[in-house]
């Protein structure tokens, strides 16, 4: 199996992950576009590749100079405008976590690219089968859960419904190994693995902060120390955002049972606008 990255690639949404995939795709060598919705979001896009390519040549991490990657870049404010990129092999769709928003994105995205064109959504914990039933080719169609910092992240979670064909999931393999990262690969279903799992760890640890049972540094300090992760769930909790965490647990809880259910205490803090490191308030307080 080659493990090349596509030629060009398509990537809708220029937040923190979507910026982040074009940065990889353009570090590995790919022609990268990126959709945004007008001339300003797409310069805080460049500006945020930029920097994020600075910092990572100023640690020996990068194989060319940025100003080489970056040229790798462009942006478009329409996603009609992916038609004009002639053998795209990759659309990523990474816009926020709407599964209507992103429904109509992909089926707009679909329309603009060729018919060998994959299609993937970046979703941590939609149903990718459900969005695939708006796609008149769903078999050329997966999710790629990335993770964040996507650059220095390791892992990319290939998500396969039962009508995503093999050809594709070798393709998404491929272009996974190409970018230096580990795949795993999981049928679809609530959560995939990885949400499902750390969302469990970290609404019980939540929970736990609730109930008194210790201060949220100790009961990250446990997993850290003692299990030997590599930050605690409730540090983690305030890196993801306590909304994107409230928003994963309420699908959850709805598709998976009370197993699932929100604390108070989240549901709380995420009113009062705590909502992590993006506000300098949650479970710590950021600078």
């Amino acid at each position: 199996m080659s493990t090349a990255v596509p030629e060009r690639v398509g990537v809708i949404g220029g937040g923190r992950m979507g910026a982040g995939i074009a940065q990889s795709f353009a570090t590995a060598g790919a022609e990268v576009v990126v959709v945004e919705q007008d001339p300003a979001a797409a310069e805080k896009v460049r500006e945020r590749v930029a920097d994020s390519l600075r910092r990572a040549a100023a640690r020996g991490l990068l194989p060319e100079p940025p100003d080489r990657i970056l040229a790798r870049l462009s942006f478009a404010h329409e996603i009609s405008a992916l038609t004009l990129m002639g053998g795209v092999e990759l659309v990523v769709e990474a816009v926020p976590e709407s599964a209507a928003l992103k429904a109509g994105v992909l089926a707009t995205a679909e329309a603009a690219v060729g018919a060998d064109t994959v299609l993937a959504t970046n979703t941590s914990s939609l149903s990718v089968t459900e969005l695939a039933a708006v796609l008149k080719r769903p078999e050329r169609f997966l999710g790629m859960h990335f993770f964040n910092p996507v650059p220095a992240s390791a892992l990319v979670e290939l998500v396969v419904t039962a009508g995503t064909d093999r050809a594709s999931v070798e393709r998404a393999l491929a272009w996974t190994a190409g970018l230096g990262k580990k795949d795993v690969v999981v049928k679809d279903s609530p959560g995939f693995a990885s949400s499902r799992l750390g969302v469990a760890l970290g609404l019980e640890a939540i929970r736990m902060t609730e109930e008194g049972v210790a201060e949220p540094e100790a009961i990250d300090d446990a997993m850290r120390l003692g299990y030997k992760h590599p930050m605690g769930p409730l540090r983690l909790t305030d890196l993801v955002g306590l909304d994107v965490r409230l928003a994963i647990a309420e699908h959850l809880h709805a598709t998976l049972g009370e197993r699932f259910a929100p604390p108070e205490l989240l549901r709380e803090k995420v009113a009062r606008g705590e909502l992590g490191r993006s506000t300098g308030q949650g479970f710590y307080t950021w600078e």
